[in-house]
């Protein structure tokens, strides 16, 4: 249940950061708003699979990094996250489309704001 709220989120958060930036977008499979909430959600799915499994191997191994630059290098890390992603739904031929490495990181940063924030309002409580 955790899962399926963590991609609800991120795909909420990831529909709010393409209205904010504008180098990233995301091309639905089919014009039609069921095809489009189902592209967000599978783009949600595909950048939770990739932070979690890419994502962890890079901060392991990058982890002299982040200590050397006082945890700024994961605002690299993250827009490659967002750039990985990208060439995975490229390869689907829809879904998350970023426009250079830069606007990547911008919107790893805004997503990853908005998915902090609407996650401490949807954040089931542990009683």
């Amino acid at each position: 249940m955790r899962f399926i709220i963590k991609v609800l989120v991120v795909a909420f958060a990831l529909w709010l950061t393409t209205l904010l930036v504008d180098g990233v977008n995301v091309v639905p499979y089919e014009e039609t708003s069921v095809g489009t909430v189902l592209t967000y959600l599978l783009v949600a799915l595909i950048f939770g699979l990739v932070n979690a499994i890419v994502g962890t191997f890079i901060r392991i191994v990058a982890f002299p990094l982040y200590v050397l630059t006082l945890g700024l290098i994961s605002f690299i890390v993250n827009g490659l996250l967002l750039m990985i992603v990208d060439w995975f739904s490229d390869l689907m031929g829809f879904g998350l489309v970023v426009e250079s490495f830069w606007w990547g990181v911008l919107g790893a940063l805004v997503l990853g704001l908005f998915s902090w924030l609407i996650g401490l309002v949807v954040r089931p409580s542990r009683d």
